[in-house]
């Protein structure tokens, strides 16, 4: 990890971040281009770099996303990479920037190649060293309900036991899983596979940890059971190329699919504040997870 500025006026704007970053990592920054405003800020420079802009406090993320990226590919999975001849994270104020290989033009991955590299991922044998921290589908949940004050009282007290009922099923359910090395947010999006031909790449390595493997398996049976976003022959394909495991079929699957539409209700109410789409669109999923509204579902994306 480069050295730390303590800069406070250097927490701030993402664009600024990035100046000072680049500067301490020697990499040139004079033409960039933003590619996506999220709680991550991700820019493209020139020399095939890409820099992403953690928010203030994520330096531990960041610095397992650059572990994770380049132990997945000492073991074989093809990964997004991280530039190695930089000291990584470049830390400005309290807010991480890594620095990644930019991927050649490419497309989201299809379901059935989206299971192949889940197959890939969850045999690795689970490491000793680096240490993987074991992921926690209920991280956040807490602090996002309390603080989304867009929403009535009535439907965050709904939420909270909600959480409530959910942990202690999850509770219940995780001690006769098997655990291994999971992506830990496992859609189309974070595979793409380049244009010209060429394996998959597993992005977005945020949530790379220790877990079960029905948590990566969850959210496209979600998109087939719940939203009829996927058709059966889609679905069936994911479960084909994954070898024929389909968690939908299991006892726990209800448990698992209502934790990962929660947080996706959370990831919007914590948009409420400033967007009107998103306060109309969390009052919405917060109906829909109550049952006001049948299923299938249509959740527009943020």
């Amino acid at each position: 990890m480069s050295e730390v500025d303590t800069s406070p006026a250097l927490a701030g704007d993402p664009r600024d971040v990035l100046a000072v970053a680049a500067e301490k990592a020697g990499v040139p920054a004079a033409e960039v281009t933003l590619i996506r405003d999220g709680a991550n800020v991700i820019y493209e420079l020139t020399g095939g770099v890409v820099a992403r802009v953690g928010p203030a406090g994520s330096t531990p993320a960041a610095a397992r996303q650059i572990q994770a990226s380049r132990w997945l590919a000492d073991a074989g999975i093809t990964v997004v990479r991280a530039v190695d001849d930089i000291d990584q994270p470049t830390v400005v104020g309290t807010r991480p920037v890594t620095w990644w290989v930019q991927l050649p033009d490419h497309r989201h991955a299809t379901p059935g190649e989206l299971g192949a590299v889940l197959r890939r991922l969850h045999a690795l044998d689970v490491p000793q060293s680096p240490s993987f921290a074991v992921v926690d589908p209920f991280e956040g949940l807490h602090e996002a309900i309390d603080g989304g004050t867009t929403l009535p009282e009535d439907d965050r007290a709904w939420l909270r036991n909600l959480v409530k009922r959910l942990h202690g099923e999850y509770s219940a359910l995780v001690p006769g899983l098997s655990r291994c090395v999971i992506h830990g947010d496992a859609w189309q999006g974070n595979v793409v596979v380049p244009t010209a031909g060429g394996d998959p790449v597993l992005l977005d390595l945020d949530h790379v940890g220790i877990g079960p493997r029905e948590w990566d398996l969850v959210s496209l049976a979600v998109d087939h059971t719940d939203f009829a976003r996927l058709t059966d022959s889609d679905y069936r394909a994911f479960v084909d190329a994954y070898g024929g495991y389909d968690m939908t079929a299991w006892s726990g699957y209800r448990t698992l699919a209502t934790i990962r539409e929660l947080r996706w209700t959370a990831f919007v109410l914590g948009k409420a504040k400033t967007s009107t789409e998103a306060a109309e669109q969390v009052r919405h999923r917060v109906a829909c997870l109550r049952g006001e509204i049948e299923q299938p579902w249509s959740w527009s994306a943020f």
